[in-house]
């Protein structure tokens, strides 16, 4: 540690601290433009301009200026820094003239107007008139993509969104060309950006040059209101702020959330907003002469009771969807016990995924954070780009460092990192594994998809990914580096609930097949497909796959709409929080479930939300420590590398083939297919 003086305040920071990091720690802000914690240092704005006593005679970047580089007084005093001096004043109000001589009146008009570092950092050190009298440069606005607007007269070259594509993302999609005042950030050829995270940029422009163009023109900043929540687009459960205006959801931001998704999230939980009240689900319907029908409640309710008074146990099933929370799940799991059924199941046909088997065997046991401290990776059947670009993002964070080899087993993809690809299918991964005759590194880690799980041989392809990782040493010196990537929020979840099948029961294969069941209870499965002949009570938020197969649809709340509980991929328990309410009759699952309950005279024990909670988690306790993970046995892993059978010779197929239409709420978003387009043209282009 080292100490300087800081405006006369003593601190002791890192020697490998910037002056402006210093700064902070004694509690002094400093203005900036280009710096940004996550970015590498660019020093080109100067607005962080401060005074080091014994250096040179001249203003220093504080961000480009370590702590160690500092002169100690003639005496061995501490350096001394000043952020308040005339020197400093006079020097921050210069480069604020500089910054504004080309920047437009455009504030009126600006959605950046009331969140802008320019408008703020004006107001401190701006003057109330300008020396320069040219014209202003104009710069012609670019078309970079379908999710982020251009007005490049507002740019002022701070590049922080050059450097994020090149070091985040990984997909180097902007940069700058011309030199002096022909100085231009552009995407080079004018073509949409590639990276699934490309929707940061905006967040971290600090003027109006890049803004979100799906939100442009819709409301100001202060008009919103902020509820914080949790994203369930994909398993990794990034931490999000809910912007809404009256009923409607306006806009989706990322929060801070070091141990998940820093500050980043993906394109796909940013702008699924149109999708959340487009081809909603609003009120009930019950199929008569082969129509859906719209009906009351009470006729809804009615009719299902009819059919499963005149369904044995044995014939009537229940299935889980990807959105579920886990009081849903567990009301249903519940209704189901009353109703005498143990056909249930929140897992893809073939999936090996059981809770008899602990929860080790079904968590990214690493936890997402840990992969900053693995030494070597091997995937197995997933490609974390499209099921987890945040993840993938912190993959590739780790492989920056260097001494982090990555294998692939599986599909080839562009991952944003070096990859060796190892081959794609079973054959491959058995090859590695007799390869591989002695522990790789330290921390080594073996990420296993669904990709390779949701398959008629998962469990014999499960049984070999345990046996690479007892082979590669990720169980060694009591750590535990097998994972599961999940694409889906709310499976962990219901697998910690066991709603899976009871003794006797059926699973999702057996549900499936022709003429299985009589009556199946489908709480927004909407990616598998049910065959013809069963009855099926739909509960859900959109008319998407599901809804159309139902017999009855029971309307249910979307995410934003209800607060729930997920678990996300590495067992972190989060909870959202209802930011709108649900449109028309719509109303939350567990209150369908627990008023449907009454009508099957099957009445479930709760009346609110607080006692369906409290009868949860004196069932399952991990599920009422909030922001905590209940790790896994990693014991219990031993016993799993010997089951299985033959794995069969066909290659993994990726999970998630469209990034951008994986759930109801993206599909039904106009956003997200502009996306899914684009992307799909991008594809076709690179194939030929």
């Amino acid at each position: 540690m080292t100490k300087i003086i800081v405006d006369g305040v003593e601190v002791d920071v890192p020697p490998e601290y910037t002056l402006l990091q210093a700064c902070e720690a004694a509690g002094v802000e400093i203005p900036r433009f280009c710096f940004h914690e996550r970015l590498s240092i660019a020093g080109n704005c100067r607005m962080c301009l401060v005074e080091v006593k014994g250096g040179p005679p001249k203003p220093s970047a504080s961000c480009a200026m370590a702590v160690r580089d500092c002169r100690p007084g003639p005496n061995g005093e501490p350096p001394v820094v000043l952020t308040n001096s005339p020197m400093v004043k006079k020097a921050r109000e210069g480069v604020m003239e500089f910054l504004l001589i080309n920047h437009p009146l455009d504030c009126p008009i600006c959605d950046q107007g009331g969140e802008c570092d320019l408008q703020d950092q004006a107001m401190a050190y701006g003057v109330d008139s300008s020396r320069f009298a040219e014209n202003k440069r104009a710069v012609e606005d670019k078309y970079i993509g379908p999710l982020v607007k251009t007005s490049m007269n507002r740019c002022i070259h701070c590049t922080r969104c050059v450097r994020f594509t090149a070091e985040v993302a990984g997909t180097a999609d902007m940069g700058a060309i011309g030199r002096g005042e022909d100085t231009e950030i552009t995407t080079y050829l004018e073509t949409a950006m590639k990276s699934e995270l490309q929707g940061n940029i905006a967040d971290l422009c600090p003027v109006g040059a890049l803004l979100h163009k799906p939100a442009s023109f819709r409301a100001r900043p202060w008009e919103y209101r902020k509820t914080p929540s949790i994203d369930v687009m994909d398993a990794l459960g990034s931490a999000i702020r809910v912007d809404t205006r009256g009923r409607e959801v306006m806009r989706i931001l990322p929060r801070v959330n070091e141990a998940v998704n820093e500050e980043w999230i993906g394109d796909k939980t940013r702008h699924i907003v149109d999708g959340l009240k487009a081809q909603r689900l609003d009120r009930p319907y019950v199929r008569k002469d082969g129509r859906l029908q719209p009906a009351s409640w009470a006729e809804a309710f009615a009719a299902v009771a009819a059919k499963a008074k005149t369904t044995p146990p044995q014939r009537i099933g229940a299935l889980v969807g990807q959105l579920a929370g886990v009081e849903e799940i567990y009301a249903l799991k519940q209704l189901m016990r009353k109703l005498g059924s143990a056909n249930m199941d929140c897992r893809y046909p073939g999936s090996p995924l059981h809770p008899k088997n602990g929860r080790a065997s079904y968590l990214f046991n690493a936890t997402v954070a840990g992969i900053e401290e693995a030494d070597s990776l091997t995937i197995i059947g997933a490609n974390p780009r499209r099921e987890a670009p945040v993840l993938n993002a912190r993959i590739r964070k780790r492989w920056l460092k260097g001494g982090f080899p990555v294998t692939l087993v599986g599909e080839a993809a562009e991952l944003t990192y070096d990859v060796k690809h190892a081959g794609a299918g079973p054959d491959s991964l058995a090859r590695l594994i007799a390869e591989t005759r002695e522990p790789v590194g330290k921390r080594p880690m073996v990420i296993v998809g669904q990709g390779a799980l949701n398959r008629a041989d998962g469990a014999a392809i499960y049984a070999q990914a345990v046996k690479l990782a007892q082979a590669l040493g990720a169980f060694a010196d009591g750590q535990n580096g097998f994972n599961v990537l999940h694409t889906e929020a709310g499976l962990v979840g219901a697998l910690d609930v066991g709603f899976v099948p009871g003794e006797g029961g059926l699973d999702t294969a057996a549900m499936l097949k022709a003429g299985a069941l009589d009556l199946i209870f489908n709480l927004g499965a909407d990616e598998v497909s049910i065959p013809d002949g069963a009855f099926v009570v739909y509960l859900g938020t959109h008319g998407d796959r599901g809804a159309h197969r139902a017999d009855v649809i029971l309307p249910g709340a979307a995410y934003t709409e209800k607060s729930a509980t997920y678990v996300n991929l590495e067992g972190r328990v989060q909870q959202t929080e209802r930011a709108s309410f649900p449109p028309g009759d719509a109303r939350e699952d567990w209150a369908i479930l627990r008023a449907l309950s009454d009508a099957l005279g099957q009445r479930l024990p709760f009346d609110s939300l607080a006692q369906l909670r409290a009868a949860m988690i004196a069932e399952h306790r991990l599920l009422g420590r909030i922001d905590q993970i209940e790790p896994g046995d990693a014991a219990s892993l031993a016993a799993l590398a010997s089951a299985g059978g033959q794995a069969s010779n066909a290659p993994f197929e990726a999970a998630v083939s469209d990034y951008y239409l994986t759930n109801p709420i993206a599909r039904a978003s106009a956003t997200m297919a502009e996306c899914s387009a684009l992307a799909l043209g991008v594809t076709r282009q690179a194939a030929e």
